[in-house]
């Protein structure tokens, strides 16, 4: 029988050990369905997430809520939007809790004098010629300047197809910056002309994720074995959707059989009421998805399944801690 302790050496088991006893329980939260920007392909948006539910005003409301989701076992606040930042008050009920994560689009700066530690993926949508086409303006302009050299910030960097040879522009100028970046795929759930991806543009976007990983190693937050999961939506000769996803609502989770999963995993809406189907967008083709923290979680919730050689557990382990970094779980 392999077991851990036979498939990894000393250096690998004490990888192992750091993130073995985390034991992370996130849930998503729409702070607001409010947003500053309108990206074409915000998945939020484009199915309608804003219009389902009416959003709670009361503050006091929020904070009982928080305190029942901490009762329910999680322990990462995952706080996306609409732009959160317009709710800096339902933030703050948050973060004074638990550990919270705040996805933003950067227009506004969380104030660190309120939030010393709180740990800000700012989203980017490529470059200059993309955001604007697909977000109205260029958002990194004004974002790297209200983060800049901030050690709990990182960027989200979403690749569309439009981006393969430009990568590195991109990420050296968020190592100018001094920001971390993390890099993940456009779905395109809008279906704008163009972006969305053909086999021959995602292997060659996986060499060049790849290259970056390589280049700006103390930039790029990732792994080889991510950039494959994500390019290919294959894992172990099984392929990436509903049967597989790992980030669907618990309660609404109706699949048989039960695929691993996320252990009480919610995504609310801003009533703290309604329950979103998934992590990402209530239409969205599940085949087609390109989520990155989907694709993280399903690698990680399926270890058993990676111990079949050294390598794979590597992969796993990998996998494992930089979504533990994203989330500031471990240090950079």
């Amino acid at each position: 029988m392999k077991t851990v302790s036979s498939l990894l050496d000393d250096h690998w088991h004490e990888r192992y050990k750091r993130i073995s006893k985390l034991n992370i329980r996130s849930s998503i939260y729409d702070v607001t369905n409010r947003c500053n920007l309108r990206c074409k392909g915000c998945f939020f948006f484009s199915s309608d997430e804003h219009k389902v539910a009416v959003e709670e005003m009361d503050l006091h409301k929020w904070e009982a809520f928080i305190d029942k989701e901490m009762a329910r076992g999680v322990n990462l606040a995952i706080l996306i939007g609409g732009e959160p930042t317009l709710c800096l008050d339902r933030v703050e009920a948050f973060y004074k809790r638990l550990p919270t994560f705040c996805a933003t689009n950067g227009l506004i700066k969380v104030p660190r004098d309120r939030f010393p530690d709180m740990m800000v993926g700012i989203s980017l949508w490529g470059d200059e010629e993309d955001e604007r086409l697909l977000r109205g303006k260029d958002a990194f302009s004004i974002s790297s300047k209200h983060y800049y050299g901030d050690p709990h910030a990182y960027y989200l960097y979403t690749i569309t197809p439009k981006q393969i040879g430009k990568t590195e522009r991109i990420v050296r100028k968020i190592a100018d910056a001094g920001l971390k970046v993390h890099m993940q795929l456009l779905s395109n759930d809008e279906g704008v002309e163009g972006f969305s991806w053909q086999p021959e543009e995602l292997a060659a976007i996986r060499a060049e994720m790849d290259a970056m990983l390589d280049a700006y190693p103390q930039t790029v937050i990732s792994s080889r074995y991510y950039h494959e999961i994500i390019t290919t939506g294959k894992m172990l000769g099984r392929s990436f959707g509903w049967r597989e996803c790992p980030s669907v609502t618990q309660p609404l989770d109706t699949r048989h059989p039960q695929p691993k999963r996320l252990t009480n995993f919610i995504r609310w809406a801003s009533d703290l009421k309604t329950m979103h189907r998934c992590c990402t967008s209530e239409t969205r083709d599940c085949s087609t998805c390109k989520d990155g923290a989907a694709h993280m979680s399903w690698v990680m919730v399926n270890k058993r399944a990676h111990m079949r050689s050294a390598k794979d557990l590597q992969n796993w382990i990998e996998v494992y801690e930089m979504f533990a970094k994203l989330y500031q779980f471990i240090p950079w």
